[in-house]
């Protein structure tokens, strides 16, 4: 049996404090052999940067997915294509820089793919991601039937459409972008791990990690705003999977839910 824990999307500062304070104690607590997180809003709520993946892996994190705020830090596509341990939704067109999918080592036995795709419900138009799983769940599955699938969606029903589209060919299907973790979390008739959103490791008094105060003010105003991340206490969402290594079935999915003190730096 393999244990995977998946973070929910970091957000700023006060998700980095929470994973750099967490994610080293649960990999000892249940002995987890890989630990992937979806990085797209860690570089001060939107992006990524080289710094802030190195300041992840440095914290614990093996494998960092993405969404839809992939681009909005310049500086990404100077290194995506180099980097082994990122992905960015596969169904973006042909030619867009980095990867969509990734085969890594977990031990010297056992590799898992990883699959990030993005929705088409309220978010920008990209190819289809049913169309992209399959080809790219058809080619794994040659190398490996360990699958992880971070679907990162607005839409409740395309989120829960894909979890049985995908029933019984990956591992785990699991929701992204969000911010709010449900309470869902099950194993799917054909033996995969799904939940609808995964949810926000950031600050916990916050709307989806922003002030609370400027998303108030564009509701009511419809004035554009500039959105801050929020400070105080933070939250660290994730999903604890067991794996059997060699089916490849989802065993058992449990929601983590953990608070940090965010005052200090």
């Amino acid at each position: 049996m393999l244990r995977v824990l998946m973070i929910g999307d970091i957000v700023g500062r006060p998700g980095r404090k929470a994973v750099r304070e967490k994610v080293k104690a649960y990999r000892q607590k249940y002995k987890l052999d890989f630990v992937i997180a979806n990085g797209e809003n860690a570089a001060g709520g939107v992006g990524l940067t080289r710094e802030i993946a190195d300041e992840l892996y440095a914290a614990g994190v093996d494998f960092i997915t993405m969404g839809n705020h992939t681009w909005d830090k310049k500086e990404i596509f100077t290194f995506i294509d180099h980097e082994p341990s990122i992905v960015r939704p596969a169904n973006y067109p042909p030619g867009t820089p980095g990867m969509g999918s990734a085969v890594v080592r977990i031990n010297k036995v056992n590799k898992i793919g990883i699959i990030n795709l993005a929705g088409r419900v309220f978010l920008p138009a990209l190819d289809c991601p049913f169309r992209a799983a399959d080809e790219i769940v058809n080619k794994m599955r040659k190398e490996t039937t360990l699958i992880f699938v971070d679907f990162h969606a607005e839409a409740t029903s395309e989120k829960i459409a894909m979890g049985y589209y995908l029933d019984g060919r990956v591992s785990a299907v699991v929701g992204t972008h969000t911010h709010v973790q449900t309470s869902d979390e099950r194993i799917l008739p054909g033996g995969s791990a799904y939940i609808t959103d995964v949810g926000m490791t950031g600050p916990r008094d916050s709307v989806l990690g922003v002030q609370t105060d400027l998303v108030i003010q564009k509701f009511i105003t419809q004035l554009p705003v500039r959105f801050e991340v929020a400070e105080g206490v933070a939250q660290l969402n994730g999903v604890l999977l067991e794996l059997d290594e060699n089916t490849g079935k989802a065993i058992s999915i449990e929601r983590i839910i953990d608070t940090i003190d965010n005052k200090t730096k």
